[in-house]
């Protein structure tokens, strides 16, 4: 062993110092905080809020919006409602009515169901324009808007209604008629439905319908004809060509 060999053996070895761990302190703003969605009802800042009440047209103007403003729905078309059934008005196995969103329907049974929290009897409904079949609580079949097929009166009414000259709806644009056209449909008066067939009908024979129209056309369609071929005691197809003639005329 040489004699440089014997120097370094002889000299101890050095452990590294330990490095002292060093703690990185998170400030107040570097804290992670949970977000918070605050719904659109109550964004407005709070050095807007109005020193004292306003009415609701003025907040709507300032831009200010209030913190539990109701969100109803604002009809774009002024509809009357439909007169209420007859009180005695009952239905029995084999009779027809109407239901608001589905037409002309026949009571195939009257059963005692439970479901969910709801017990007692349900009229069970067959939808004539295309056989589905609807439940309907007993007890609560008039606020559902079942009725009774209309009179004869009643359908020459309407087939006045539907002979009119004037436009039901006349707003713009088309997603605003499409909107009033549709709550004119779902009220469950016929009349207003009828206003609905009638304006459809005159726009298909002055020009090509769209998706749209088209679909409000077979909705009227399918509501009314039904019920008024029923009323009137005729075929459906006799009652179609007669409203095809009263168009083209």
């Amino acid at each position: 062993m040489t004699t440089r060999a014997r120097v370094a053996a002889a000299k101890p070895r050095k452990t590294p110092a330990a490095r002292p761990k060093v703690t990185a302190t998170k400030t107040r703003s570097q804290v992670a905080k949970p977000i918070v969605v605050v719904p659109e009802e109550i964004r407005t800042p709070v050095s807007e809020a109005p020193s004292s009440p306003q009415p609701p047209q003025a907040r709507r103007e300032s831009g200010i919006v209030p913190r539990m403003a109701p969100r109803g729905y604002v009809p774009l078309v002024d509809i009357p409602k439909p007169p209420p059934p007859p009180r005695d008005f009952t239905l029995s196995v084999g009779d027809k009515a109407v239901h608001p969103s589905h037409g002309l329907a026949e009571v195939t049974a009257i059963e005692h169901r439970e479901i969910g929290s709801m017990k007692g009897e349900f009229y069970i409904l067959r939808i004539i324009d295309n056989g589905m079949r609807v439940m309907v609580p007993r007890a609560s079949s008039s606020a559902a808007g079942i009725r009774p097929v209309m009179s004869s009166k009643e359908a020459d009414r309407v087939l006045e209604t539907m002979k009119a000259r004037e436009v039901a709806v006349d707003l713009q644009p088309w997603s605003r008629r499409f909107r009033a056209y549709t709550e004119m449909i779902k009220c469950g008066s016929p009349h207003e439905v009828a206003k609905v067939l009638r304006d459809m009908y005159r726009l298909k024979f002055d020009k090509d319908l769209s998706f749209g129209e088209r679909r409000l056309l077979d909705q009227a369609k399918s509501l009314l004809m039904k019920e008024l071929a029923a009323a009137k005691g005729v075929a459906e197809p006799v009652l179609q060509a007669q409203v095809d003639d009263m168009f083209r005329a």
